[in-house]
């Protein structure tokens, strides 16, 4: 970069949820944003391209100059991605869905753009994690969220007892993710390993008409199982005591 320019801006930019209209969660001013934009850095081009058309974007979108960043780049192309950032250039950030940059791999263009030196700003928008906790009603001064937990049914087990212990002593509310089509597994795993008065949140397709939101203890959930199959999910896990007493 030159000494005499000024570097461009980063925009994280939110996506919607699955189908829900971009009119109903995101603010008018963050599409503004995506439709002045000549750049951007997204997981996958083609529902890059979606997005922007579903937002109104105003010019033909083989305008837009899309570059690729997901969990296969090479790390030693992250800086490479800043090219148009450096030169002066806005760019915005994009993931496959909700907040770019959280459980997403553009959290490494993020990190490598504060080396550079470039401005990032964060845009308003739909995050299936904190919209889940909010929804809970379990500890929100309190959490973590841990991504994607093991596949392997054993190593899974031993992550999800590591995990309510880790409430039990911090209380503190634990979150996570699955893929969809592993949900149903992902919830008899947790009725078969966490104590029975343990609290679960199953928070599904957020932002969406069939969205559904139910915490109750292991016990209830024993007694009423649910599928979830091929349906998003957030996972939220509280064995702690604080405001939850007199569960």
């Amino acid at each position: 970069m030159s000494a005499n320019l000024a570097p461009g801006t980063l925009y994280l930019l939110p996506t919607g949820l699955g189908e829900s209209a971009l009119a109903d969660v995101l603010p008018e001013p963050v599409l503004a944003t995506a439709g002045r934009l000549l750049h951007f850095i997204a997981e996958n081009p083609k529902s890059a391209r979606a997005f922007l058309k579903q937002a109104g974007y105003p010019r033909p979108l083989a305008e837009a100059a899309i570059t690729t960043l997901d969990k296969n780049t090479p790390a030693t192309a992250i800086t490479g991605l800043l090219e148009p950032l450096l030169r002066g250039f806005d760019a915005g950030l994009l993931s496959e869905a909700g907040c770019p940059a959280v459980a997403d791999p553009g959290a490494l263009l993020v990190r490598a753009a504060h080396r550079a030196g470039i401005p990032v700003v964060p845009l308003v928008g739909p995050s299936s994690i904190l919209l889940a906790l909010m929804a809970s009603g379990l500890n929100g001064q309190r959490f973590a969220f841990h991504g994607y937990l093991p596949v392997d049914n054993a190593a899974r087990t031993g992550r999800l007892r590591e995990l309510e212990r880790r409430s039990r002593q911090d209380d503190a509310t634990q979150i996570f993710i699955e893929t969809p089509y592993r949900n149903d597994t992902m919830l008899r795993a947790l009725l078969d390993s966490c104590a029975t008065d343990t609290l679960l949140c199953i928070a599904t397709d957020l932002t969406q008409p069939s969205a559904q939101v139910r915490t109750q203890r292991i016990s209830d959930w024993r007694k009423n199982p649910v599928s979830i199959d091929r349906r998003p999910s957030v996972f939220l896990v509280y064995a702690g005591t604080g405001l939850w007493e007199t569960r």
